[in-house]
């Protein structure tokens, strides 16, 4: 079923619909290095062999998994004849030395290189390599495109097998996006069905449910990556709903309980602070607590702190504080330590004029004026947010007192 025409093909109108720039690129034979990056079965090999029959060019076919340099090197030799296009399939795969082999062969022009990739090729491949090619992006398709290859795949193969539309949608759904998974369940369903002692005048989306298992989704670094993204940003957010959602995702799919915990810790500490101090012992004791359980029960601490931490009052001033104080260590000369602060516990210390300090348990309210550094410098800025409000209360007072 895989589409013989760049018309033929199914979605990916941004890079392939008429005039766009890889369709320009392909329909003029005038392909330049490239990595196709996207999801699976989006249709980033159906493309590279569509290139392979429309090019003059000499189109020499390697996946990432069984080769390596020889077959770099193989395919090298044969560009020595004439305008060669190299098709590496799953490239992510080549480690850093295969991937620096490519190099000085694209630079000379001896190769043109087409790599697929379900991994961002900012993080699988080298800088090296990736800033020498063009990366065109496969987007995930659209319900409506999986729809028509089912269709297509029906008709031209003419199975005399009816799907009611609700077995169809439910094949779409599983599939998550990806035409090579859709395709596979259809043939799963056919091939069943013709086994079957029992004659079916329609399939059904139970009959469908019989055979196939859950909706697979997928989940690579890249994914982690923007996942993990959009769950501290929803809870950053105080939007619980699009944070739970999310921690489901990483969940479903298998993402290690105490990574997100760690996560939730920095967050607390990053986001919430002082304005809800009990947030990052809650983040603490939610990593604590899943190293005890582990899951499939962890994901109901998960889901607590995340709910908690989603609705805490937010605060960065600590972080906005922290920074403003190493910008001061880095760009003044270190102030000295006030002679009243140092350690004065060792003998001749008042010879050397160490002491003076003032113990502020001994005056009232636990406070005395006394200078803390050399030179006064402002960093912490309370907010008004929560606990923070507080805390602003207290410093703005004994600001008071000071003058």
């Amino acid at each position: 079923m895989r589409p013989k025409s760049i018309a033929e093909v199914v979605g990916q109108k941004h890079i392939l619909g008429k005039g766009k720039s890889l369709y320009n690129l392909i329909e003029n034979d005038k392909i330049v290095s490239v990595i196709f990056y996207g999801p699976p079965g989006s249709g980033k090999t159906a493309v590279a062999h569509i290139i392979a029959k429309k090019t003059k060019a000499l189109f020499i076919e390697i996946n990432a998994v069984t080769s390596g340099i020889k077959e770099i090197r193989s395919a090298v030799d044969k560009a020595k004849y004439g305008k060669t296009i190299v098709f590496i399939d799953e490239i992510h795969r080549f480690n850093k030395t295969q991937q620096d082999a490519l190099l000085p062969h694209i630079e000379k022009g001896e190769i043109i290189l087409i790599g697929a990739s379900t991994e961002n090729p900012y993080f699988a491949l080298t800088p090296a390599l990736s800033s020498r090619t063009t990366v065109f992006q496969f987007n995930t398709l659209e319900d409506e495109s999986l729809r028509q290859i089912l269709k297509n795949a029906l008709t031209t193969n003419n199975y005399q097998v009816v799907f009611s539309d609700d077995a169809i949608d439910y094949i779409i759904h599983i599939s998550s996006g990806d035409a090579r998974k859709a395709l596979n369940t259809l043939e799963l369903v056919i091939l069943c069905y013709k086994e079957s002692a029992v004659h079916l005048e329609i399939i059904s989306k139970e009959h469908v449910m019989d055979i196939t298992q859950d909706k697979a989704l997928y989940y690579d670094e890249s994914t982690h990556y923007d996942t993990i993204s959009a769950f501290i940003k929803s809870v950053r957010g105080s939007h619980p709903d699009a944070a739970l959602y999310w921690l489901a995702c990483m969940i479903e799919c298998g993402e290690d309980p105490l990574f997100i915990a760690r996560r939730l810790i920095i967050l607390a500490s990053e986001d919430i602070g002082n304005a809800d101090p009990y947030a990052l012992t809650m983040a603490v004791a939610t990593h604590q607590a899943i190293e005890r359980i582990g899951m499939p029960e962890g994901k109901l601490v998960l889901a607590q702190t995340t709910v908690y931490l989603s609705q805490a009052p937010k605060s960065n001033s600590a972080v906005i504080a922290i920074e403003s104080a190493l910008s001061a260590v880095r760009d003044f000369p270190v102030q000295k330590v006030p002679l009243h602060l140092r350690d004065c516990h060792y003998k001749g210390a008042k010879n050397l004029g160490v002491g003076g300090y003032k113990y502020p348990h001994d005056y009232a309210g636990h406070y005395v004026e006394q200078d803390y550094m050399e030179e006064a410098m402002s960093f912490y800025k309370p907010t008004s947010e929560g606990f923070e409000k507080e805390i602003k209360k207290r410093l703005d007072g004994r600001l008071k007192k000071d003058v």
